[in-house]
């Protein structure tokens, strides 16, 4: 008994004394707090091509769906103790186009944590959805802020990440941080600019146009960057989501404002080469809330449009 009295007191003095995520951040991107910003999209690239709908709106073709495990709560353990349900079963109650507002749309129940991946394999594009949130939200995150997200530049096997996803770089949907940058996968590489939000629960890091460069790596205190700030409409009305992609390179835009812009997309090889993150497939994840989805296209293009200060 003394032995682990000892063991418990050692492990919350070394807690006690560890750095606070805060002061953690602070080291990385230095004193100087995220003020607001007001960010504008100018010299938006014309489409070098010709508009591709990757929603039919009648039926889900193009479209796979990958399940995650029955369990949810159990999708970041190391060891779940669970196999993820995959394609092993019929996906109707998860995914299916609905009905809402009078017109067809790609609808997440959410319960199950998962992905609808579509099939092409896109670079330099303009991609442009409509999303709005249900009514649901499930365990283990009923009473959290609804979840989702567009991930892009997807590669690798289904479920190679947390048995759920693929790897991945994400444009979350989720309320209050849609735009936030994640890396879902520990081998894939965000660049960004950042400055210090003390506010935010850990990482306390945001988006900031000529901030600290910043590298966000999944398993490490800067494994996502919050968005320069929210630009979401209220639960019930549709959102818009435009992502500009070039290459390894990114800007996230929520309902024509900018909230983050990414660069030097890559992954690390396991001999720790560095390899340029520049196309993939596109998954709509379910996680927790009820989502639906329209209106989802491509155009190619050949530049990216600026993200200015407006002074």
């Amino acid at each position: 008994m003394k032995t682990i009295l000892l063991a418990a007191a050692a492990a919350a003095l070394a807690q006690a004394s560890a750095p606070s995520p805060v002061d953690q951040a602070r080291a990385i991107v230095g004193d100087a707090p995220a003020a607001a910003q007001t960010l504008v999209l100018t010299d938006v690239p014309r489409p070098t091509g010709p508009m591709r709908e990757l929603f039919n709106r009648r039926d889900l073709t193009g479209w796979t769906t990958w399940l995650g495990y029955p369990d949810p709560a159990v999708t970041y353990r190391d060891q779940p103790g669970a196999t993820p349900i995959g394609r092993s079963r019929p996906t109707g109650g998860d995914v299916a186009v609905k009905t809402i507002d009078g017109a067809p749309a790609l609808w997440v129940k959410g319960q199950t944590w998962g992905a609808i991946v579509h099939d092409a394999d896109l670079r330099d594009y303009h991609l442009r959805l409509e999303y709005r949130w249900g009514d649901r939200r499930w365990a283990p995150r009923a009473d959290k802020a609804s979840n989702n997200g567009l991930l892009y530049h997807t590669h690798g096997a289904p479920g190679a990440v947390f048995g759920t996803w693929q790897p991945s770089v994400e444009f979350e949907i989720m309320t209050g941080s849609t735009g936030m940058a994640v890396a879902v996968g520990r081998d894939v590489r965000i660049r960004t600019t950042a400055a210090l939000d003390p506010t935010l629960i850990s990482p306390p890091v945001r988006y900031r146009l000529g901030g600290t460069p910043v590298e966000i790596v999944n398993g490490t205190l800067i494994w996502n960057v919050e968005n320069a700030r929210d630009a979401e409409r209220p639960a019930g009305q549709w959102n818009v989501l435009d992502l500009y992609v070039l290459g390894d390179r990114a800007v996230h835009v929520v309902n024509g404002v900018p909230v983050m812009v990414v660069e030097g997309l890559a992954t690390i090889g396991k001999d720790g080469v560095r390899t340029p993150l520049t196309h993939g497939h596109i998954q709509l994840q379910s996680e927790g809330a009820e989502t639906w989805f329209r209106r989802v296209s491509v155009e190619p293009i050949d530049r990216l449009p600026r993200v200015m200060e407006k002074r």
